[in-house]
């Protein structure tokens, strides 16, 4: 969010804000069944929720700046994150998509078994509109793209965090999970490691069709699940358009 600098800092108002957030009950801080809306949220409560967190970002990005000019980097880079993003906010329970950098991650709402399949189905687009994109930047004869994507689920706390009656603040995500699904997709793409790579606990919870797109191997002790499974409707699009 753009600064806001209307405000002048004041150091007595800054110890008054830290007390009143670390003064706050713990009992703020409750579990919900699905993710609550971010109305819901103010700078001294949080809810603790199960989700599905999907993490997307370029393999080798740094290397790019050796082989094109800013200007086109930057074209690159809007193609990819705006394509990652609207196929995220596409999904009627993705509540939140955050960047950073040339990464982009959502957070899915999964009660359900079904929605954690649904979350692959995500995947699956992200890594067919990729295939797309490459396709396009050969014909510009820009360098193609390869990527990462990861997915994890578990309990996160939802917190608003920010500075109060300034109109900056955004919701953070807190958890293992988050890490987690980003710690995934910088392994997913690299080192002989296919595009997509999911937690045990995403992979015991697909239908039986999903888990046969996957297969296992040993991250030291961990067991990991990867694949590089395509949309098939985009696929189809594809061969009749990518010539």
């Amino acid at each position: 969010m753009e600064a806001n600098h209307t405000m002048s800092y004041d150091v007595d108002k800054s110890s008054e804000r830290m007390d009143d957030i670390l003064n706050a009950s713990n009992s703020n801080f409750t579990d919900k069944d699905s993710i609550p809306a971010r109305s819901d949220l103010t700078f001294k409560n949080g809810y603790y929720v199960n989700i599905t967190a999907i993490f997307i970002d370029i393999v080798g990005s740094s290397d790019m700046t050796d082989e094109h000019k800013r200007p086109t980097l930057a074209k690159m880079y809007r193609a990819f994150l705006s394509e990652c993003v609207a196929i995220m906010n596409a999904e009627y329970n993705c509540k939140e998509i955050s960047i950073n950098g040339d990464c982009v991650w959502g957070v899915f709402d999964t009660p359900y078994k079904s929605d954690i399949d649904g979350v692959i189905s995500v995947a699956a687009k992200l890594n067919s509109m990729v295939k797309i994109l490459n396709y396009k930047l050969r014909k510009k004869e820009y360098s193609e793209i390869s990527v990462g994507i990861g997915i994890d689920y578990g309990r996160a706390l939802m917190v608003k965090a920010g500075y109060s009656g300034s109109g900056i603040n955004d919701v953070i995500w807190m958890g293992d999970v988050v890490n987690s699904a980003c710690h995934l997709c910088n392994k997913a793409g690299r080192d002989y490691r296919k595009v997509i790579i999911i937690s045990k606990v995403v992979y015991d919870n697909l239908n039986e069709h999903n888990q046969g797109l996957f297969s296992s191997y040993l991250d030291g002790w961990i067991t990991r699940y990867e694949g590089d499974i395509i949309n098939t409707v985009m696929e189809e699009w594809y061969n009749k358009n990518c010539k």
